[in-house]
């Protein structure tokens, strides 16, 4: 199970606003969580029953990120997509659509704004300057 979580530091966790649900004559599943880790991107999603077919989904975002799906595993009615890359810095959103009917949206996230690793933050820095340098009296 540990060579399914990507590298690197969790960045950030994405629930969906509303009810992330998906069926079809083929699929039924919900997108429960999106996971953002500093090297990919961890699907967790709730499938109509344990033993059912995997959902087969993309991942979209507004710049047009191509995210492939690295590695997945079925606990139970439970199922884990792993995808890189991660998202890049300045995604606004995300959206899982199911392979099935790409039309239609399952689930769209508000990514928030998150500092990207060697990358001064710079709205701390505007929170709090740095502190001028104390000198001794002459």
């Amino acid at each position: 199970m540990r060579e399914l979580i990507p590298s690197g530091s969790l960045r950030g966790m994405l629930l969906p606003p509303t009810y992330g649900s998906h069926v079809t004559d083929s699929t039924e599943f919900t997108v429960l969580s999106v996971e953002i880790w500093d090297t990919g991107l961890v699907v967790n999603i709730q499938m109509a029953s344990e033993g059912g077919p995997q959902p087969n989904i993309i991942l979209q975002d507004h710049f047009g990120t191509q995210y492939r799906l690295k590695n997945s595993a079925i606990l139970g009615s439970r199922n884990l997509q792993v995808f890189t890359p991660s998202v890049p810095p300045g995604t606004r959103s995300l959206t899982v659509r199911s392979a099935d009917d790409t039309d239609r949206p399952v689930v769209t996230f508000a990514v928030p704004l998150m500092a990207v690793k060697d990358e001064p933050d710079v709205a701390a820095a505007r929170r709090f300057p740095p502190e001028p340098e104390l000198r001794r009296p002459a």
